[in-house]
Protein backbone atom coordinates (compact mmCIF):
# COMPACT_ATOMS: atom_id res chain seq x y z
CA UNK A 1 0.00 0.00 0.00
CA UNK A 2 1.15 3.55 -0.68
CA UNK A 3 0.77 6.57 1.56
CA UNK A 4 0.82 10.18 0.43
CA UNK A 5 1.97 13.36 2.08
CA UNK A 6 0.36 16.27 0.26
CA UNK A 7 -0.06 20.02 0.23
CA UNK A 8 -3.14 21.95 -0.80
CA UNK A 9 -3.39 25.67 -1.49
CA UNK A 10 -6.28 28.09 -1.76
CA UNK A 11 -4.50 29.84 -4.67
CA UNK A 12 -0.94 30.64 -5.74
CA UNK A 13 0.89 31.82 -2.60
CA UNK A 14 -2.38 31.44 -0.67
CA UNK A 15 -3.32 29.49 2.43
CA UNK A 16 -1.55 26.11 2.68
CA UNK A 17 -2.56 22.79 4.22
CA UNK A 18 -0.41 19.68 4.75
CA UNK A 19 -1.97 16.24 5.15
CA UNK A 20 -1.39 12.49 4.85
CA UNK A 21 -3.65 9.82 3.32
CA UNK A 22 -3.63 6.35 1.79
CA UNK A 23 -5.92 7.39 -1.11
CA UNK A 24 -4.89 10.73 -2.57
CA UNK A 25 -7.50 10.86 -5.34
CA UNK A 26 -10.33 10.28 -2.85
CA UNK A 27 -8.94 12.71 -0.30
CA UNK A 28 -8.34 15.46 -2.87
CA UNK A 29 -11.95 14.98 -4.02
CA UNK A 30 -13.20 15.31 -0.45
CA UNK A 31 -11.34 18.60 -0.09
CA UNK A 32 -12.67 19.89 -3.43
CA UNK A 33 -16.24 18.90 -2.60
CA UNK A 34 -15.91 20.37 0.92
CA UNK A 35 -17.25 17.14 2.42
CA UNK A 36 -15.32 17.31 5.69
CA UNK A 37 -15.85 20.36 7.88
CA UNK A 38 -12.71 22.05 9.12
CA UNK A 39 -9.76 24.15 8.05
CA UNK A 40 -9.76 23.39 4.31
CA UNK A 41 -13.50 23.94 3.98
CA UNK A 42 -13.42 27.15 6.02
CA UNK A 43 -10.53 28.68 4.04
CA UNK A 44 -11.25 27.25 0.58
CA UNK A 45 -8.02 25.25 0.46
CA UNK A 46 -8.63 22.69 -2.30
CA UNK A 47 -5.91 22.87 -4.98
CA UNK A 48 -3.51 19.91 -4.79
CA UNK A 49 -0.14 21.55 -5.48
CA UNK A 50 2.38 18.96 -4.20
CA UNK A 51 2.59 15.38 -3.00
CA UNK A 52 5.06 12.58 -2.42
CA UNK A 53 4.59 8.84 -2.06
CA UNK A 54 5.77 6.68 0.84
CA UNK A 55 5.65 2.91 1.26
CA UNK A 56 5.49 3.11 5.05
CA UNK A 57 2.78 4.94 7.03
CA UNK A 58 5.20 5.85 9.81
CA UNK A 59 7.56 7.49 7.32
CA UNK A 60 4.64 9.38 5.78
CA UNK A 61 3.43 10.64 9.16
CA UNK A 62 6.96 11.68 10.14
CA UNK A 63 7.35 13.59 6.86
CA UNK A 64 3.95 15.28 7.33
CA UNK A 65 4.98 16.42 10.82
CA UNK A 66 8.34 17.62 9.49
CA UNK A 67 6.73 19.74 6.77
CA UNK A 68 4.08 21.10 9.14
CA UNK A 69 6.95 22.35 11.30
CA UNK A 70 8.57 24.22 8.42
CA UNK A 71 8.18 27.93 7.91
CA UNK A 72 6.02 29.13 5.04
CA UNK A 73 8.94 30.03 2.76
CA UNK A 74 10.27 26.46 2.88
CA UNK A 75 6.84 25.04 2.00
CA UNK A 76 6.51 27.44 -0.94
CA UNK A 77 10.00 26.52 -2.14
CA UNK A 78 9.08 22.81 -2.03
CA UNK A 79 5.94 23.45 -4.08
CA UNK A 80 7.74 25.61 -6.63
CA UNK A 81 10.59 23.08 -7.08
CA UNK A 82 8.05 20.53 -8.31
CA UNK A 83 5.10 22.61 -9.54
CA UNK A 84 6.24 26.12 -10.44
CA UNK A 85 2.85 27.00 -11.95
CA UNK A 86 0.94 25.92 -8.84
CA UNK A 87 -1.19 23.73 -11.12
CA UNK A 88 -3.87 21.50 -9.63
CA UNK A 89 -2.40 17.97 -9.69
CA UNK A 90 -5.64 16.24 -8.69
CA UNK A 91 -7.02 15.72 -12.23
CA UNK A 92 -3.95 13.63 -13.12
CA UNK A 93 -4.64 11.18 -10.28
CA UNK A 94 -7.83 9.67 -11.69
Amino acid sequence: MSYFVYMLASKRNGTLYVGVTNDLARRAGEHKDKIVPGFTKRYGVNILVWYEIHADINAAIAREKQIKGWNRAWKIRLIEEHNSGWNDLAPGLI
